[in-house]
C-alpha cells in the first residue's frame, strides 16, 4: 500500500486542512501564531514532506529547497504575493510553487478604500477625544475638522486587479480619478467607467459628472487630494518600471499639501524615513499603511513617532483579514481554499499532470517543453 501524501503547512489555515485529511493526506499544522523558525521547516523537508504551505513570513530559498530535495513536489503560498519565495532557486531545484490571486482582490481594495475615509474623516482622532473624555462642547471646526472624500479627486497609481476594483469603490463616491500604470492600462474598464459616471449625472443620481482618465505620474501626485498605491514590488534589475521606493522624497514633494497617501501594496514601494519626514514636516496632510518595509513593524520604526500619530495610521498587514476570504474553502471565493487546490493539483496530476495548465502555478516558466 502507497505512503499517503505528507503536508507540512507552516500554520494554520482553517477548515481546508480537514479536506486535504478527508482525501488521504498526513497533515501537519504549526500550531503557533508566529511562524516557526526556519530550522523546524527544513527538519520537516527532510524528513520527506511532499507539499508545504508557506505565509509571507516563511523564507523559501535554496536552503529549504535542498533539505526537500528529491520529496518536496510543491510549495503552496498562502498569499498572492510571494516575496518570500526565490524563483530562481524554486526553478533551479524544480519545485512548482502556487499563490492565491483573485480572491481577496475586493477585500482589499475595501479596506483601502476604508483606509482613505478614515484618513480623511479622522475617525481615529475623533475617537481618542470620545475615549479620552475630551469631547466638553460641540463647535463648527474646533478641535479640528476632516476632510470630505466624496467629490474629491484620487490618483489610483497600479491599475491591476486590486486597482481597478479600487476605482470601482471610488467611482460610488463620485470621485474624479485619476489612474497611472507604466505597464497595464485597461482603457475599455475605464470607458466603461466613464459611462456610468456620465448615465448618473443625466438620471440625477449624481450632482456632478465626474471623470477618469490616465495619466502621467507627475500629474497625478500633483492633482490628487488621495493617493491610492495598487502596484507589485519590483527591484532595480527586475523591471523597466521598478516601484521598490517609488515613493521617495522627491515623490512625497509632489504631492499637494493637503494631500494624503494609502498604500495597502507592497511595504518596501514606500520609502518609510521619507515618509515620516514629510508627515513632520507637513509636505504632506497624511498617510494610511497596511504594509512595511519591514514586518512586523519595528519598535524604533521612525512611523511610531508620537509627534506624527495624529496623521498617521498603521494597520498589521490587514487588508485580505476578512472572513470569506481568508478562510473560505471555496478556491473562488477564500484564499485558504484555493491555496489547498494549488497544493492538490501538482501533487493529484490534474490538468494532465501539465504544471503549465495549472492556474495557480506561479514559476510555470521552469517547466516549460
Amino acid at each position: 500500500m502507497s505512503q499517503p501524501l505528507r503536508v507540512f503547512a507552516t500554520c494554520d489555515i482553517g477548515e481546508s486542512i480537514n479536506l486535504l485529511r478527508e482525501r488521504g493526506y498526513d497533515v501537519e499544522v504549526y500550531p503557533k501564531p508566529e511562524p516557526p523558525p526556519k530550522s523546524l521547516i527544513i527538519e520537516k523537508l527532510k524528513s520527506g514532506i511532499d507539499g508545504l504551505i508557506t505565509t509571507l513570513r516563511d523564507q523559501v530559498d535554496a536552503e529549504l529547497f535542498e533539505a526537500g530535495k528529491g520529496h518536496l513536489k510543491v510549495v503552496a503560498q498562502y498569499a498572492v504575493g510571494f516575496d518570500n519565495i526565490n524563483r530562481a532557486d524554486a526553478n533551479r531545484y524544480r519545485v512548482p510553487f502556487t499563490n492565491t490571486p483573485d480572491v481577496l482582490t475586493e477585500a482589499t481594495a475595501e479596506f483601502a478604500f476604508f483606509m482613505m475615509g478614515a484618513l480623511a474623516r479622522q475617525l481615529w482622532n475623533a475617537e481618542h477625544l470620545t475615549r479620552e473624555n475630551k469631547w466638553g462642547f460641540w463647535h463648527p471646526y474646533l478641535p479640528f475638522l476632516g476632510d470630505e472624500v466624496t467629490g474629491k479627486t484620487v490618483a489610483i497609481i497600479g491599475t491591476g486587479r486590486i486597482g481597478l476594483a479600487m476605482i470601482k469603490k471610488c467611482a460610488g463616491l463620485d470621485m474624479n480619478i485619476l489612474c497611472y500604470d507604466p505597464v497595464y492600462q485597461n482603457h475599455d474598464y475605464i470607458k466603461a467607467i466613464q459611462e456610468l459616471n456620465d448615465l448618473r449625472h443625466a438620471r440625477g443620481i449624481s450632482r456632478e459628472k465626474p471623470w477618469i482618465k490616465y495619466v502621467s505620474i507627475e500629474e497625478a501626485l500633483t492633482n490628487a487630494d488621495f493617493v491610492s498605491v495598487h502596484v507589485p514590488l519590483l527591484r532595480e534589475g527586475e523591471s523597466s518600471t521598478p516601484t521598490y521606493h517609488l515613493f521617495n522624497e522627491q515623490t512625497f514633494r509632489k504631492m499637494k499639501p493637503t494631500a494624503f497617501l494609502v498604500n495597502s501594496s507592497r511595504g518596501p514601494v514606500v520609502d518609510e524615513a521619507a515618509l515620516a519626514q514629510a508627515l513632520r514636516e507637513r509636505w504632506i496632510a497624511g498617510a494610511a499603511l497596511d504594509v512595511y518595509e519591514r514586518e512586523p513593524l519595528p519598535a524604533d520604526s521612525p512611523l511610531r513617532d508620537p509627534a506624527i500619530a495624529d496623521r498617521c495610521r498603521l494597520y498589521p498587514h490587514f487588508a485580505s483579514a476578512a472572513k470569506i476570504t481568508r478562510l473560505s474553502t471555496d478556491p473562488d471565493k477564500g484564499m485558504a481554499g484555493r491555496c489547498v487546490q494549488g497544493l492538490i493539483d501538482v501533487l493529484e496530476g490534474n490538468y494532465g499532470g501539465d504544471i503549465t495548465k495549472m492556474p495557480y502555478v506561479v514559476n510555470k516558466e521552469a517547466f516549460a517543453k
